[in-house]
């Protein structure tokens, strides 16, 4: 079983104990609103190289992480087809996609 390390908003700040929860974990899924200052920086370039990384952009983020990150993933892990988006829609309005 593929053990996911699952974290958003994280909002340009990123805890150093992130390494030894996520240590187990055989990818990481980022689900939205990294923050340009995280995306700037060496925690962050250590995170996307420390397990297998996924992200999508969140609200808050700038067109540096948006140039980099889609707005939504759509992808097969161990046959269960995932979506990842940061805001699925506002009531009534969720995107069923």
């Amino acid at each position: 079983m593929t053990r996911i390390g699952l974290i958003s908003d994280t909002h340009g700040w990123l805890d150093e104990k992130v390494f030894d929860y996520f240590s187990n974990c055989d990818e990481i899924w980022h689900a939205g609103d990294i923050g340009d200052e995280l995306y700037k920086s060496e925690a962050f370039d250590k995170l996307k190289k420390f397990k297998p990384f996924k992200a999508v952009y969140g609200n808050i983020d700038g067109q540096a992480v948006r140039s980099e990150f889609p707005e939504q993933l759509v992808f097969t892990c161990e046959e269960v087809k995932v979506m990842m988006r940061h805001i699925g829609g506002y009531p009534p309005k969720y995107n069923p996609a």
